[in-house]
């Protein structure tokens, strides 16, 4: 029977992860909590609004609405990669080779291991950022569409087009597929490997009742799971054409709640699936088995993450009822 070690943080959980073995939790007003051998807190934004861990999964990256861009360790060193400034940092995102990229209104800044900086201009507010999993390749979500940018050399951005405004973005693990989280309560993508020149090849995931907040690939990068139903919207990405032509299973279906957050399992064809009155399951992709993680609690499930082998898993809810998860008991 999974075990439970309940944290209270009363605020807002935005983002969790473990670094290293380390949970840690990100909060709304900037505060970030490690629990190693004890509850440590960084006060390290006045207002906390994007967090993840870095490419390696060593270091927390985060942007608030001081303008700081902050990266926290394992071992609780803070640096301050980017200092104070007039414009929120509303996206983050970390890169191979120690890259770190984040955007402030139109402009997306790329921060590069050796120092030097790599700067990028919208014509519209970028509201997500993702590095490509091979090479320096960055996708900068805007309204209508994706600009994908090669961060060395002059190469114009190529532009993914779809009308609309585009919030999320994320490669596939393999660098095959685009996919964008929609202001319209969908999911909308891009098939990567056609031909230069050619026709670009849409994918609309459509059909949510809600806006999808969550996604998270499996670990090979056969299934891509959504936030935005009463269960978790599961689609299928192993064939060439992606999910086209192909029904999204439906995982944790409940009838009286909202699915909030989705996590696949770093190992296993496993999705952890967060509600909105705070339960979390675990429900296995090959026969839709599920097993109960957490109990209804006080608040959303805004936040999950599993450690790296897989056995323990940190949530957080909006109410700020955190905790850890043993699933092995």
């Amino acid at each position: 029977m999974p075990t439970v070690a309940p944290v209270d943080l009363d605020d807002h959980c935005l983002a969790v992860t473990f670094l290293g073995e380390v949970p840690t939790f990100a909060m709304a007003s900037g505060l970030v909590v490690r629990l190693d051998h004890g509850t440590h807190r960084h006060e390290l934004h006045d207002g906390l609004l994007t967090a993840t861990p870095s490419w390696n999964g060593k270091a927390l990256i985060s942007g608030g609405e001081d303008g700081k861009v902050m990266q926290l360790d394992a071992d609780g060193t803070e640096t301050e990669l980017r200092g104070p400034a007039r414009k929120w940092v509303s996206a983050v995102a970390p890169g191979p080779q120690n890259a770190v990229a984040f955007s402030e209104g139109k402009n997306v800044t790329v921060l590069l291991a050796d120092k030097t900086e790599r700067h990028f201009e919208e014509a519209r507010t970028v509201e997500g950022l993702a590095f490509a999993p091979k090479g320096l390749r960055i996708a900068m979500a805007r309204y209508n569409g994706v600009s994908l940018a090669f961060v060395n050399g002059n190469a114009p951005a190529l532009d993914f087009e779809w009308k609309g405004a585009h919030n999320q973005v994320l490669f596939s693990p393999d660098g095959r597929f685009l996919v964008t989280a929609m202001q319209e309560n969908a999911l909308h993508g891009w098939k990567l490997d056609g031909k230069p020149g050619g026709e670009q090849r849409h994918m609309r995931m459509t059909g949510y009742p809600a806006k999808v907040k969550s996604l998270s690939w499996s670990s090979k990068g056969k299934w891509l799971a959504s936030s935005g139903a009463p269960s978790a919207i599961v689609w299928p990405f192993s064939g060439k054409d992606g999910p086209m032509g192909k029904a999204p299973l439906e995982l944790g279906q409940r009838a009286d709640t909202m699915v909030t957050c989705v996590a696949f399992h770093p190992i296993e064809d496993l999705v952890a699936i967060g509600f909105g009155d705070g339960m979390v399951l675990a429900v296995r992709i090959a026969d839709s088995k599920e097993a109960l993680l957490r109990r209804p609690g006080q608040g959303p499930i805004s936040a999950l993450a599993w450690n790296k082998p897989g056995r323990l898993l940190a949530f957080g809810s909006q109410a700020g009822d955190c905790g850890v998860v043993d699933i092995a008991g």
